[in-house]
């Protein structure tokens, strides 16, 4: 186990920052290396609707197919109109490539946030045993967040629990500690008391995924639709996938 330190009046507990560190290197070295796809029921769950969708990832992209929506099977008409969507997608190489930029940003902007975390709160070991270290992060005044995602992530508190085995970050649950306004209101503000967890767990031959994802954020900020949103998504039944092309995931999911 990590020996117990005072926390530092004006910093991270050092053995908390180490762990944490430990725990984005492992996570990066994962983004680099890892190529693994698989298949698995997603169930995402918003004001606007609840729908179930079954994917399947592919070198290609993934590629997922609407099975339920608010509760209900689709009828035969939405069932027609899902499979002619997802045979236009297969046939569609710039609505691929728009996806893949989308892809690409996300993953970079994921990376940008995680390489912040050491520097944008301030981190203590909460409690520890021999599978996993909880630590406690709450806003570090020094951090200068460099945009508005940053900026939003800097105004959080909350814990980060990390998996011994392999130096995994296992969950992140965090609420917003003060209300966050965009251009004197003009272009929006979120709500203080605003939450999200997100939990990931090995899905198979030591791989991890993102398994739920849980945002409880009030408020509205014009022009960054990714920001201040009320969204649960459970992803489960995994298992890999072994579909080399999007046309082949589309026979897998029946829609080809």
């Amino acid at each position: 186990m990590l020996p117990a330190t005072p926390l530092l009046a004006q910093g991270s507990q050092p053995d908390a920052l180490a762990a944490l560190r430990a725990a984005v290197d492992s996570e990066m070295l994962a983004s680099r290396t890892d190529r693994s796809n698989w298949m698995y029921r997603d169930e995402d769950d918003t004001p606007e609707h609840k729908a179930v969708y079954n994917t399947v990832e592919t070198p290609q992209g993934s590629l997922r197919r609407l099975i339920e929506l608010d509760g209900h099977p689709l009828g035969p008409g939405a069932v027609l109109d899902e499979l002619t969507r997802i045979q236009a997608y297969v046939h569609d190489s710039a609505a691929q490539n728009h996806a893949r930029r989308n892809g690409q940003h996300d993953d970079a902007q994921a990376a940008e946030l995680l390489r912040m975390l050491p520097d944008a709160f301030l981190w203590n070991i909460s409690s520890q045993n021999a599978e996993t270290i909880t630590l406690d992060f709450r806003p570090n005044p020094a951090f200068d967040p460099p945009d508005t995602q940053s900026r939003v992530l800097g105004a959080m508190a909350g814990q980060l629990v990390i998996a011994r085995n392999g130096n995994r970050i296992r969950s992140l649950r965090g609420r917003l500690t003060r209300e966050i306004v965009f251009g004197l209101a003009m272009f929006g503000k979120l709500d203080a008391g605003g939450t999200f967890d997100v939990e990931r767990r090995v899905v198979g031959d030591g791989r991890w995924q993102i398994t739920e994802t849980h945002v409880h954020i009030g408020g509205r900020a014009l022009f960054f639709k990714t920001i201040g949103t009320q969204e649960d998504e459970v992803k489960t039944g995994w298992k890999p996938s072994t579909d080399a092309t999007l046309a082949a995931a589309a026979h897998t999911l029946g829609a080809n």
